[in-house]
């Protein structure tokens, strides 16, 4: 920098004009305001240095200048070239306003370059991210080349918006892949909760020759195994991270951190946490406090949280719901109602719907219906059917029929398709011996046709997951898995007299499986 300052005042002593080779050095830099203040004294600027400036701007998330640059260069007759176009339409996705986005388009259909394949992308990238699919489909079918970045952009708005039918269809048409055509299909079903296609995804692309995954695949697919409890792919990714350098990223590392928490693998997930130390960033410290708090370690959750604030970082609302969790499952009912008191008096979050559920949930564990149920009613928002469900699983648990009733009435006009809530109200009936209240609710299920459906697990099993419902005979193995079935039924019904207990036979069981 004092380099450049010693150029400048060389240049203005000897009359030599070094301002373009000064601007271009100060926006490697970057150093915008030195750069510009040289800027505003050139009468009649570039397309280059426009360009430069736009460019700039762009990348420093100051997209609002890039279109003052624009309305500047017009007015001062400097035409925008094909250069122009294409960072503009990448600023212009950024504003999230489609008016200057339509206004430049037309400006660029008239400008001669409207046949340039990397201005045509960006264009489409504009409207793809702007959510007008439409728009950037016309533009996509009318386009004469194509390139990869032009498929991908499309694909990814398509997963963006979560047309994943549409994503696919297109990704499976396309000539050629590269790794951010799969990343940008991964990342759309992890995003819109079809993790199980994300993992088949990832799958894939590890079989496909020529294409590595790289940071963004890692973290967008390690999600899905979470969610999915998928441990053993999940570790077998992290070690390909790890390996090639990627856990120095914090959204891999993080979503390493993710994977081990929600997995219920504490002890690992804690390691990785002080293992990306310094870098830690709220999500970090909320990831590991929700997964403490949902598999039983409260107390180590309120240590985390203490330790938290002394290292001052400031709690968002992610963060209390992690921590109003861990007072459900540890019964700390005092700690829970100090904790949702504090998030407007200390930290100036309002509470949303969720962290009002926690606190029912609490609530009713520790069989304070009354306090839960007056709660609800006094919440600022009207309640929905996870704090209704909640209530009932509470008056379920503490045999309140009356409540009970409550919260089952309201659930049925949130949600009449839902049987659970139907066989949860005749269950507490059954307790209390109202088999008139039991007769009445299948009465009204038959009649409304509602009926139980099939519950279902997902198994992991090698490098994929695989899901199965009661008697499910969707499997491609279906036939081998219940000849194995039936062989080990056989089996054990022969054995069955010799087992003299059912730990023998479940050690039997096990040494078929």
């Amino acid at each position: 920098m004092n380099q450049l300052k010693q150029i400048h005042a060389y240049g203005l002593r000897s009359g030599v004009d070094y301002t373009k080779f000064l601007i271009e050095k100060l926006l490697q830099i970057p150093n915008l305001p030195y750069a510009c203040a040289l800027f505003d004294l050139i009468p009649k600027p570039s397309v280059f240095l426009y360009n430069k400036f736009i460019q700039s701007y762009s990348s420093s998330g100051q997209h609002h200048r890039c279109w003052s640059l624009y309305y500047q260069m017009c007015r001062q007759g400097c035409s925008p070239n094909q250069h122009s176009f294409t960072f503009l339409f990448a600023a212009c996705a950024s504003l999230q306003n489609v008016f200057p986005g339509q206004m430049l388009h037309a400006h660029f259909c008239k400008s001669g370059f409207a046949s340039d394949v990397f201005a045509l992308t960006a264009l489409l990238d504009m409207y793809a991210k702007l959510g007008m699919l439409r728009s950037a489909r016309q533009l996509f079918d009318e386009m004469p080349v194509r390139d990869i970045p032009t498929w991908n952009s499309m694909v990814a708005g398509y997963s963006r918006s979560g047309d994943m039918g549409a994503a696919l269809e297109l990704f499976d048409r396309m000539p050629v892949r590269n790794v951010v055509s799969w990343t940008a299909l991964i990342s759309g079903y992890s995003q819109n909760g079809k993790y199980a296609k994300a993992l088949e995804m990832f799958l894939r692309l590890e079989n496909e020759r020529g294409i590595k995954p790289n940071e963004v695949t890692v973290a967008s697919v390690l999600p899905a195994c979470a969610q999915l409890g998928a441990l053993d792919i999940g570790r077998r990714i992290e070690a390909y991270a790890r390996n090639n350098g990627f856990f120095k990223n914090l959204y891999v590392s993080n979503a390493i951190l993710e994977v081990h928490a929600r997995c219920g693998n504490i002890e690992e997930a804690r390691q990785v946490f002080d293992e990306i130390g310094s870098k830690r960033n709220l999500c970090s410290w909320n990831t590991m406090i929700m997964g403490l708090a949902v598999h039983g370690r409260c107390s180590h959750a309120m240590e985390l949280y203490d330790q938290m604030l002394t290292q001052r970082i400031r709690p968002d609302d992610v963060t209390f719901i992690g921590l109003l969790l861990a007072c459900t499952h540890g019964g700390m009912v005092a700690k829970g109602r100090q904790l949702f008191e504090s998030m407007e008096s200390k930290f100036q979050i309002a509470p949303k719907l969720e962290h009002y559920g926690c606190l029912v949930d609490l609530l009713g564990r520790a069989g304070e219906l009354e306090e839960a149920y007056n709660l609800i009613q006094t919440m600022p928002m009207v309640p929905d059917s996870v704090i209704w469900g909640a209530l009932l699983g509470a008056c379920s648990f503490h045999g309140s029929v009356e409540l009970a009733e409550v919260a089952a009435e309201s659930l049925f006009k949130l949600e009449p398709w839902n049987p659970g809530n139907y066989v949860i109200l005749s269950n507490i009936y059954a307790s209390a011996g109202d088999w008139r209240g039991v007769a009445r609710l299948r009465k009204t299920m038959k009649g409304g046709h509602i009926t139980k459906r099939a519950g279902y697990s997902y198994i992991e099993v090698g490098d994929g997951i695989h899901e199965f419902i009661v008697e499910d005979r969707s499997h491609l193995k279906s036939d081998e898995i219940y000849a194995l079935l039936h062989g080990i039924y056989s089996i054990i019904k022969l054995q069955k007299p010799a087992l003299h207990s059912q730990n023998e036979g479940e050690e039997l069981l096990h040494s078929f499986i």
